[in-house]
């Protein structure tokens, strides 16, 4: 039930899936992610990598600088996992296709 749990509250955060977009693109700083999608606040992406940090699709990395930074990355777990949700989106493309 665990998957089932995690698909479930990842895929149903409209935000995850840019996310993972901003990463692949090279994003992958909150300041930054924020700063590129319009609509995008600090509190929900914090909500949002909380989430994914928990069901280790992402890790953090904090450097001991100052100012401080911190990075994500997806892990080889999430880059699975974003695999599976890439094929469930052409699923349902092609379920939109068919009902045409």
């Amino acid at each position: 039930m665990r998957s089932a749990r995690m698909v479930e509250t990842i895929y149903g955060c409209k935000w995850s899936l840019t996310v993972y977009q901003l990463l692949v693109n090279g994003i992958n700083r909150p300041g930054e992610m924020v700063r590129s999608v319009e609509g995008l606040t600090t509190k929900v992406l914090n909500e949002c990598l909380r989430k994914n940090l928990e069901f280790g699709i992402l890790e953090r990395t904090a450097y001991p600088e100052i100012p401080p930074r911190v990075e994500y990355a997806v892990t080889p777990f999430g880059a699975r996992f974003i695999h599976i949700l890439d094929e469930l989106e052409k699923l349902q493309d092609e379920c939109s296709d068919a009902e045409k």
